[in-house]
């Protein structure tokens, strides 16, 4: 097998399992897409700077990565020798002075200047993104509109990638309501609050504490949902503790967890010879877990297979999570504690009957005349006008393109880019409507970027 059948075989399970499970992925995301994508520091680099920019501390980093057994340890030490400097006359121009209070915890001097040199290198936009090449990467992964985002990671590359979601940062992800959707759960802290980084032995300590606990809320996610790790080593920590936690609720019979993927970034990967599917991961107490291993150097192609099934465009996550926080709120809280006049009955013929409760939403299915008419609402000249031609033609002719490199023809069923709906009495008398992922498709096709098709049958009001 050579790295293309490789590719092929993982696409097609990617696509398998996130058809089976039938809901959008989880992105588990670590310090390496930081690197990858505006070469953030490692932790180990960070720390190396944070040593540099202090001038109370006497000796070179490599004395504290020599003294220290692990990274979280130096960080206590250098922590100190910041207050230190805080609190000399000389220091007080380099804090600001709302830090100077003695309430405030010992390492809060380093926790702010740690985010403050993360703040400086994190990109303003995705334009931003150097090198540009990953750029298309990055639009991928927004495509990919995934149900929530996981980050060890302080700053604040994933809000740029997903502005729309709301970051839920440290000890507020154990409060947070477990229906959540379009959150990115930042559970190492963030730069925009500096005194929620986990960075301290004191820190990771504490963080051990309410581990399992994370791991509790993070369960319906792990065992629901398909989730792609990338940005991590094979061996990293975190992972190894969260999935130590919860490895035994996970595992099919035969000890492989079929959902979790982890994406392992391999230089020249074509060179390799060999790709494996699974990975092995040790846990804690000489434990392990199986999950889908994927190698790769570029990951277009990866997070294209995970969106090949997104169905849904355009659609805002705020909206999303508060409708669901909405209903949350109802059902656990208004209705028990009887602050809202419910008529049951009718509550019940609406919950009981199929689409009604989408339509008490304000929400139709695509089974509405109307809204499907919405949903395509372009002719095939209407297409090319969107496309910045005069006549039809040219997107036709870039629908035989489609034809002619996959061998699927989009006009001859109906699907998310293309409808036959029938015009008046005569059955064979239709009309072909189109979609804007037809459009977009087709402008993908005329700019020769990659695309991947959705091939998935839909019924039309017609039918």
């Amino acid at each position: 097998m050579d790295y293309s059948e490789y590719r092929d075989t993982v696409s097609s399970t990617i696509q398998k399992i996130t058809a089976e499970f039938g809901c959008q992925p989880i992105l588990f995301i670590g310090s390496g897409a930081s690197r990858r994508y505006f070469n953030a520091p490692t932790w180990d680099a960070l720390l190396e700077v944070m040593v540099s920019q202090c001038p109370l501390i006497p000796r070179k980093y490599g004395y504290y990565r020599q003294k220290h057994s692990s990274l979280p340890e130096v960080g206590s030490e250098i922590a100190e020798l910041y207050r230190d400097w805080a609190w000399q006359a000389e220091g007080n121009g380099a804090f600001p002075a709302s830090l100077m209070v003695a309430s405030l915890p010992s390492d809060t001097y380093l926790k702010y200047k740690v985010s403050q040199y993360l703040k400086e290198l994190t990109p303003s936009g995705v334009k931003s993104v150097k090198p540009a090449k990953y750029r298309k990467e990055i639009e991928s992964l927004q495509e990919m509109q995934p149900h929530a985002v996981i980050s060890t990671n302080y700053d604040g590359l994933l809000e740029i990638v997903f502005p729309d979601f709301e970051p839920v940062i440290g000890q507020r992800i154990l409060r947070a309501n477990y229906v959540s959707v379009g959150e990115i759960f930042k559970i190492h802290g963030c730069v925009s609050d500096p005194s929620t980084l986990v960075l301290t032995s004191e820190d990771y300590q504490d963080w051990g504490k309410k581990k399992k606990y994370l791991s509790a809320k993070l369960l319906t996610y792990f065992a629901e949902h398909p989730m792609l790790f990338f940005g991590y080593g094979a061996g990293d920590a975190n992972i190894r503790g969260i999935l130590s936690d919860i490895d035994e609720i996970l595992s099919g019979p035969d000890g492989l967890v079929q959902n979790l993927f982890f994406l392992n970034y391999v230089p020249s990967v074509e060179d390799k010879g060999s790709w494996p599917m699974e990975r092995i991961v040790e846990l804690d107490d000489g434990r392990s877990i199986r999950i889908q291993n994927i190698d790769a150097e570029d990951f277009l192609w990866v997070f294209d297979s995970f969106r090949a099934n997104s169905p849904i465009q355009k659609v805002n996550p705020k909206l999303l999570r508060a409708l669901l926080a909405r209903n949350y709120e109802l059902v656990r809280h208004d209705i028990p504690r009887k602050t809202v006049e419910v008529n049951f009955q009718t509550l019940e013929h609406v919950v009981m009957e199929e689409g009604r409760f989408a339509h008490l939403l304000g929400i139709s299915t695509l089974n509405n005349p109307q809204v499907f008419n919405a949903y395509y609402p372009y002719t095939l000249t209407g297409v090319a006008n969107q496309l910045g031609y005069d006549y039809w033609s040219h997107a036709n002719q870039l629908i035989g393109n489609v034809k002619e490199s996959t061998g699927i023809d989009i006009k001859s069923f109906d699907n998310k880019y293309h409808v036959k709906v029938k015009v008046g009495n005569n059955p064979k008398s239709v009309t072909n409507k189109y979609s804007d992922a037809c459009v977009e498709l087709l402008r993908r096709v005329r700019d020769g970027e990659r695309y991947q098709l959705d091939t998935t049958e839909v019924d039309s009001p017609s039918k």
